[in-house]
């Protein structure tokens, strides 16, 4: 499904290079549960977002599906996210102008699905994520934690191939944290396949292999189990 070649990733200022990630050379196979770990400044989000075609490598190639990700055009890259990604970030990234419910059929919108199927699929996930009561709420009306649930409802409403998440149980007690693991491990065990970022041994135990960076580096590889 994914196969990265030397990726590097850096920011110039003047004559200096900044580097966030050196020579990353990574394969996921589909329907695969990836972790990536490191400390803070290790690189783990600028890979996930390259991953997800969010950021551009500075060097390298990057193959999604046989395609090289590095040299689609916008649209051809609109519509892999439209059809086959779903991202959670770590900062929600929810539109603050719109309801609970509304973030959620958005995805759905961008899909051309009927209204009858969007209606269905919506309060599958205000039932599943027992978020029902918030429906007509706005973001800034949530907390953390109902913000993180909602996040992760809209990334999962249209059965993507892939997802993405940053952090995805961050701002959740250990419980509803528990349950959006199961959740995500329930998703891949039916072939979704899953990258994470996580700083816990705990969560990262839900998956099939780890990823260790450390100052952008992948410095270990290691079975989940």
């Amino acid at each position: 499904m994914i196969k990265m070649k030397d990726i590097t990733k850096f920011y110039s200022s003047g004559f200096i290079k900044t580097f966030v990630l050196r020579d990353i050379n990574l394969d996921v196979e589909e329907g695969e549960f990836l972790t990536i770990m490191g400390p803070s400044g290790a690189g783990k989000s600028t890979l996930l977002h390259i991953l997800g075609m969010l950021d551009t490598p500075s060097s390298g190639e990057y193959y999604f599906h046989g395609e090289k990700a590095h040299k689609l055009n916008e649209r051809h890259l609109s519509e892999l996210h439209k059809n086959y990604i779903g991202f959670v970030f770590q900062s929600y990234h929810l539109l603050d102008d719109l309801t609970v419910y509304e973030n959620l059929e958005t995805p759905l919108l961008y899909k051309k699905v009927k209204g009858s199927e969007r209606k269905g699929k919506v309060c599958d996930m205000l039932d599943t994520f027992q978020i029902v009561a918030k429906k007509s709420l706005f973001p800034n009306q949530l907390s953390g934690g109902q913000q993180q649930k909602v996040a992760v409802a809209r990334a999962l409403i249209t059965n993507p191939k892939l997802i993405l998440a940053d952090e995805p149980t961050g701002n959740l007690n250990s419980q509803e944290g528990k349950e959006v693991m199961k959740l995500l491990k329930e998703l891949n065990k039916n072939g979704t396949t899953i990258i994470q970022v996580t700083h816990s041994k705990e969560k990262a135990a839900y998956g099939d292999r780890i990823i260790n960076l450390l100052d952008g580096w992948i410095v270990d590889e290691k079975s989940a189990k």
